[in-house]
């Protein structure tokens, strides 16, 4: 791989190790018994999109600590993408969505292995939350088989935790905000731990950590990671209601419908009056919210203005994510790619 950032061609190589080792356990699962295949198929499927951002993230971890190429680093690294994609498959359960990356999710796929059961959509969603379970298994694997030096894993093992606690942590709290009066220092929070620090912040310091970074790199990645994952949600909070289903691959209503605790609709409700809270009040967690109240939800942003300030604060976490880089004593070819991923990753259309 040479210096200059070249995100197609690292997307491919994550792409390849990826999708190889999800094959080989998903063909050892199934080998247990036939009736296994359709879990094993949402295993391949779980792992079958992605922009490999977080992949990217500790990649550049580790370049930044002038660390050169690795293939060993490579498979590390999309150990990460293992856990995003248990990451969304519990996601999509929790928060029943119908669809992702214009598919049937995996609760949805697999409610025709057990159509005949008792309590089908039940057994459906038991069994996605297993298919979650053992990537997140699997990611663990892959990330103590990648081939670097034990010693070298030792270091970044205790990041490895923390990513997995403060994951769930953030599920839990979004999970506790939801239905509740929008707040926006509450909603923040849950991007911060849901989001932000797994999408940026950590894959960037298990990174550093396996290349053995110091303290002043560390803490120049948190500073860089945080706004910049915040951003990267924020994003994700205006595609989930005004982007296009064609490119978002995911239903404009799941949000309104689910009360979820958005920044976007905390930030609404900060500014509302009365008559407007009402309205919000009267359609927000409607199960058979239409088009036509997703339509009113909307207005009501826009009118309010909630779309620009939530893009303004996109632009302030941005800014204040390269200035953090700016500040850091990194190789250029480290300091480039990561400027680049900054952009891909809050201005993007999916």
């Amino acid at each position: 791989m040479t210096e200059r950032w070249d995100p197609a061609a690292f997307k491919a190589r994550v792409d390849e190790v990826l999708h190889a080792f999800t094959a080989d356990e998903a063909e050892r699962f199934a080998d247990i018994d036939p009736a296994l295949a359709p879990v094993a198929d949402q295993l391949r499927a779980a792992v079958a999109d992605g922009k490999r951002l977080r992949a990217a993230f500790c990649y550049w971890g580790w370049r930044a600590a002038g660390q050169p190429d690795s293939d060993a680093l490579v498979r590390a690294a999309t150990a990460v993408e293992l856990v995003h994609a248990a990451a969304v498959v519990h996601d999509d359960l929790i928060d029943d969505s119908p669809l992702r990356h214009g598919r049937p999710t995996a609760h949805i796929a697999l409610r025709g292995a057990v159509r005949r059961r008792p309590r089908a959509v039940a057994a459906a969603r038991s069994l996605a939350m297993l298919v979650g379970n053992l990537l997140m298994g699997l990611a663990g694997q892959l990330f103590t088989t990648s081939g670097l030096p034990a010693a070298y894993l030792a270091r970044a093992r205790p990041l490895w935790s923390l990513l997995a606690r403060e994951l769930i942590a953030g599920e839990c709290l979004e999970i506790l905000r939801t239905g509740a009066e929008p707040d926006i220092a509450a909603s923040l929070k849950v991007i911060r731990y849901k989001t932000a620090k797994y999408t940026v912040e950590q894959p960037l310091l298990i990174g550093g950590a396996l290349a053995g970074a110091g303290e002043r790199l560390r803490e120049g990645c948190s500073a860089y990671g945080l706004p910049l994952g915040e951003a990267f949600q924020l994003r994700d909070d205006l595609l989930g209601l005004f982007g296009d289903p064609e490119h978002t691959g995911k239903a404009n209503l799941d949000d309104v419908r689910g009360h979820r605790p958005t920044a976007l609709l905390a930030e609404t409700w900060r500014v509302a009056g009365d008559d407007d809270r009402q309205r919000l009040g009267a359609l927000l967690g409607r199960r058979d919210l239409d088009t036509d109240g997703l339509g009113a939800v909307r207005e009501i942003m826009r009118r309010l203005g909630t779309p620009d300030r939530v893009e303004d604060m996109i632009t302030a976490r941005v800014e204040e994510a390269l200035d953090a880089l700016h500040e850091l004593d990194v190789p250029p070819h480290a300091s480039a790619a990561l400027t680049a991923l900054a952009h891909s990753a809050a201005v993007r259309p999916s």
